[in-house]
């Protein structure tokens, strides 16, 4: 499973020219999953990025600057959008190939639990449409962007 994650000022995803999640400041998060990705792998995922310090600690004199925040720490929200092309191999040639993604179906179903259970440990979760095109526009600030991986 992979993640790329993005500190935002502000995200949304927008679906036949309907707005279907929306966040402030806060983590705007493309999940990738692959064939062999659980739902342990995705609560491991959620709890990753939910804890993972990206934000400056404005408030304390020693450490200000420094990203010591995590986005619950900071009150922001969470945009959760699935995204398969992580998953493509992209080191010959000039088309990815998507053979590591999760089949459709399959991945459906764990997106859905991955997004209850983000939802179960944070009030502030957003989500996409899985298998839609989606638009997503979003104002990356920094810009701050990581690629995180659960085996």
């Amino acid at each position: 499973m992979k993640a790329l994650i993005q500190r935002v000022a502000h995200a949304s995803v927008t679906v036949d020219a309907v707005c279907v999640g929306e966040i402030e400041q806060g983590v705007l998060a493309y999940i990738g999953l692959g064939h062999d990705d659980t739902l342990a792998h995705a609560k491991r995922m959620i709890d990753k990025i939910l804890g993972y310090r990206i934000f400056e600690n404005t408030t304390d004199e020693n450490k200000r600057g420094l990203l010591d925040l995590n986005v619950e720490q900071v009150g922001g929200g969470l945009l959760l959008v699935s995204q398969f092309t992580l998953m493509a191999r992209t080191q010959k040639g000039r088309r990815p190939d998507f053979g590591d993604a999760m089949p459709p179906d399959a991945a459906r179903d764990l997106f859905a639990e991955l997004v209850e259970y983000a939802k179960a440990r944070y009030p502030n979760v957003a989500t996409g449409q899985f298998g839609a095109n989606m638009q997503v526009s979003s104002t990356n600030d920094g810009p701050l962007n990581f690629i995180l991986e659960i085996n």
